[in-house]
């Protein structure tokens, strides 16, 4: 039976490192399925059963140990930057200022705290670090964390004790949000159904569905001017896209000119219909859509290479006009002065002629959305791996810092995701390629930080400062969500599922996103969440790396 010993506890060779990962993997994500209430460990899970089957004398080489904790964090960051991209820079505009604002802060105010709690309690730059992290149940944070103290060539034992402070600190980086918004809730007597309700009238106010109507012409005064000068028109705020003439119906063309009798079909805001409808005469009886002709709807996906990042100009399109474009889920009116991005789905009216000609143009290849481009993938790990072995010196700072193999890959993935495609090279990946990529990269990262941490974890919370830790972890969580939710309600009345949303996001924390869902169905959480998540992530992984780099060059 030696070999089976030799496969669990050698501590040497591939194999061994092969089971261990794999036995910690679906024992930790088996657990991390188990929910307590609303509350369930997650990921979180592997990093748990990782402690406890280190303890017991689970062990790896550790040159392999390595390479799996930082090959499995440069994943799951990468495809995190994938998939916040895209909405990080949209995440500032209009009240999500604001939002970011206040979900900065919480980040801000945690860091001072940590760096208050190194001086005030003596304890070491890689404990706090992982209190950080743990406090704040943010996992690339402590992978940040580990990766900056290698770079500043910390001793092994080192940079394997912020994964045993981020354990001690994470049950109540859990439930401290959890008992946070009910907190807050109660001081400020909230009424969650009042809340969903206002701001879904907030919503309705803000945004406008697109609608078709059809008009007839009988306003003289407008008699013979070409679509194309009409102020709707001209502001893109509307997509006239069929015109009745003499019983037949064609495709609008925007120079064509307009002739009382005519009924046109237009694509728009409501608002904006009526403000055309007013101008050209009243709402027709019959729906031009109805009506038998040649003209047809159809939807087109870009999939073509060719015609990414190109504006839709009509020496592209057939003679066919596209009236809505849907990205992200968001349907808007066409804008010539739109680029096409990989996956735009387009709403397009002409003959079957014309539209077959448009579809190869576009590339129209529904099977491409679910393909992934494997060569951008290693590319752009590649691209990241490189940004963050590259040193940059920061006024104040003698000496230069990296972003690492947690924060670059990250950088690069925000940027090549909007940016969306280089030549052939497109930057999409299917959600169940990115989450399959995301869960496995931190799925390694955990069961390699908890095997090493756990042959100490228990003799560090039951013989060390494990109970100090757990109270300096308290105060990083409570005080940072607290203060800022407290201001949040008081000074800027922001809507209570909407600050659900943010301090659940400021700590980017899926629990405690579901426990917000669970308060009401209303999307106001989600929103806001989603808002405010690209940037703290970026700062949650910044965070320690800055604390470390700074307090390394002052030693």
């Amino acid at each position: 039976m030696d070999w089976l010993y030799g496969l669990f506890f050698s501590g040497e060779g591939t194999v061994n490192a092969v089971v261990a990962m794999s036995i910690v993997a679906v024992c930790g994500l088996a657990v991390g399925e188990i929910k307590i209430g609303a509350v369930k460990l997650g990921i979180a899970g592997p990093l748990f059963i990782g402690l406890a089957f280190g303890h017991f004398g689970l062990k790896m080489n550790m040159h392999i140990l390595e390479f799996a904790r930082e090959f499995g964090l440069i994943l799951f960051v990468y495809a995190v930057g994938i998939t916040v991209g895209p909405g990080f820079f949209q995440a500032f505009k209009k009240e999500g200022v604001l939002l970011n604002i206040l979900a900065a802060s919480i980040v801000i105010i945690g860091g001072v705290i940590t760096v208050a709690i190194h001086f005030g309690f003596n304890l070491p730059l890689e404990v706090v670090v992982g209190l950080f992290s743990g406090g704040t149940t943010n996992t690339p944070s402590l992978a940040a964390g580990m990766a900056m103290l290698k770079e500043v060539n910390a001793t092994a034992e080192q940079i394997g004790i912020p994964g045993q402070a981020y354990a001690v600190a994470y049950p109540f980086g859990v439930i401290g949000i959890l008992l946070t918004m009910a907190l807050i809730r109660i001081l400020f007597r909230v009424n969650v159904e009042a809340s969903a309700d206002a701001w879904q009238k907030e919503q309705g106010a803000n945004i406008s569905a697109v609608e078709t109507m059809s008009i007839d012409v009988s306003n003289a005064r407008v008699s013979g001017q070409a679509f194309c000068d009409l102020p709707t028109v001209q502001s893109h705020s509307v997509v006239v896209s069929r015109v009745m003439h003499s019983g037949t119906q064609h495709v609008a063309e925007s120079d064509e000119r307009i002739a009382v009798g005519d009924t046109i079909l237009a694509v728009g805001s409501r608002s904006k219909l009526v403000e055309l409808r007013d101008a050209l005469g009243s709402e027709a009886v019959v729906n031009l859509q109805t009506v038998p002709s040649p003209i047809r709807k159809q939807q087109f996906v870009v999939t073509r290479s060719q015609v990414l990042g190109k504006h839709m100009d009509q020496s592209m399109l057939h003679g066919v006009i596209i009236t809505r474009l849907t990205r992200a889920g968001i349907e808007l009116v066409q804008n010539p002065n739109m680029k096409l991005q990989f996956g735009d789905q387009l709403t397009c009216v002409g003959t079957e002629e014309q539209l077959d000609r448009l579809a190869k143009v576009l590339g129209n290849e529904v099977k491409a959305l679910q393909h992934t481009q494997m060569i951008p993938i290693f590319l752009g790990i590649f691209l990241g791996v490189v940004l963050g072995a590259v040193p940059f010196f920061v006024p104040g700072l003698p000496a230069a810092i990296k972003l690492g193999s947690a924060g670059g890959p990250v950088v690069v993935a925000i940027l090549l995701s909007r940016i969306g495609h280089i030549g052939p090279l497109v930057w999409h990946m299917p959600p169940a390629t990115t989450n399959a990529l995301r869960e496995f990269g931190i799925t390694m990262f955990m069961c390699c930080v908890g095997i090493y941490a756990g042959k100490s974890f228990i003799g560090t919370l039951v013989h060390g400062d494990g109970l100090l830790w757990m109270a300096c972890a308290t105060l990083i969580t409570f005080v940072p969500i607290f203060v800022v939710g407290v201001i949040g309600r008081l000074v800027f009345k922001i809507n209570y599922l909407t600050l659900c949303g943010v301090l659940a996001g400021s700590m980017t924390d899926p629990p405690a996103l579901a426990f917000a869902n669970a308060l009401s169905p209303s999307d106001a959480q989600a929103t806001s969440y989603a808002a405010v998540y690209p940037l703290t992530m970026c700062l949650r992984i910044l965070t320690p790396q800055i604390i470390l780099a700074a307090f390394w060059v002052m030693a």
